[in-house]
């Protein structure tokens, strides 16, 4: 397969940012997350530039192996086709699409924990800060939410004494806060973009998955993922996988290809 330079590019950018946040990392320096990664728009840590410098993130190595390879096996020829200004625009839009859906998503779930901190700080219950707990614990570390059931266990002994009620309106003020502050990575809501354009522009083209080891036509695989990906996100919305970015991708490659079919109709009339 030919190199196309804007694929080649892309590939040594996500490269060495991910070999420079690994080196700093291992001297327990995470600038690049913390300043580069996606933030939810109310974190402190938050800036819009992130949009963009969050698809050039990886958050492992596997993680960057498969996008890289993905962008590789779909990015070339369709760069190709397009070449490499149309090819590079409909990456970096349909990266953008997908965090927009990203950010809505999370704007619900934040939305709806702000709700429940609301409901919580209005009739203060042992029960209501357990159900909150076992909603949300997921992502934190055991010493944390040890120390939060432990809460929730002395309150239900002294279930009128109100200094366990502030201590557990405290902690879910410090969930919902921590949840905010977890970073989103990754080039995978481009490179699904890519793969509806390989699908589109491809559709009848085998392509051999890995597991399980059987040949499908590009069409089919398009229509898999994005069905997997969108029953994914519905059904498993607290997933360190941001399921609504890979369909946001996905969403939004196909709005801009359409958009540029119906401009390619209007000037052959």
């Amino acid at each position: 397969m030919n190199r196309t330079p804007v694929v080649f590019n892309l590939l040594v950018i996500n490269v060495l940012l991910f070999a420079a946040t690994w080196f700093l990392g291992r001297s327990g320096n995470d600038w690049l997350t913390e300043h580069l990664a996606l933030y939810y728009p109310a974190s402190s840590l938050f800036a819009p530039y992130q949009f963009v410098t969050h698809m050039f993130m990886h958050g492992g190595l596997m993680h960057i192996f498969f996008n890289m390879y993905a962008l590789w096996i779909f990015g070339t020829p369709v760069e190709n086709s397009w070449g490499g200004k149309r090819f590079l625009f409909y990456y970096l839009f349909t990266g953008l699409g997908a965090a927009a859906l990203h950010t809505l998503v999370n704007y619900i779930i934040f939305s709806g924990i702000q709700a429940d901190i609301t409901a919580f700080s209005n009739t203060p219950t042992p029960e209501l800060f357990k159900q909150f707990l076992e909603a949300h614990k997921d992502g934190f570390n055991r010493e944390f939410i040890g120390y939060c059931y432990g809460l929730y266990s002395d309150w239900t002994d002294a279930p009128g004494n109100p200094s366990y009620a502030a201590a557990a309106l405290d902690m879910l003020q410090r969930i919902s806060s921590e949840l905010m502050n977890i970073p989103t990575v990754g080039a995978s809501g481009a490179v699904f973009g890519l793969l509806l354009a390989f699908g589109m522009m491809f559709p009848n083209v085998r392509l051999m998955l890995l597991f399980p080891p059987v040949a499908i036509k590009a069409k089919w695989l398009v229509i898999g993922y994005g069905g997997i990906e969108l029953f994914l996100g519905f059904s498993q919305p607290g997933s360190n996988i941001a399921h609504f970015a890979h369909v946001g991708g996905m969403l939004f490659g196909y709005l801009l290809i359409r958009y540029w079919i119906v401009q390619a109709r209007k000037r052959r009339m």
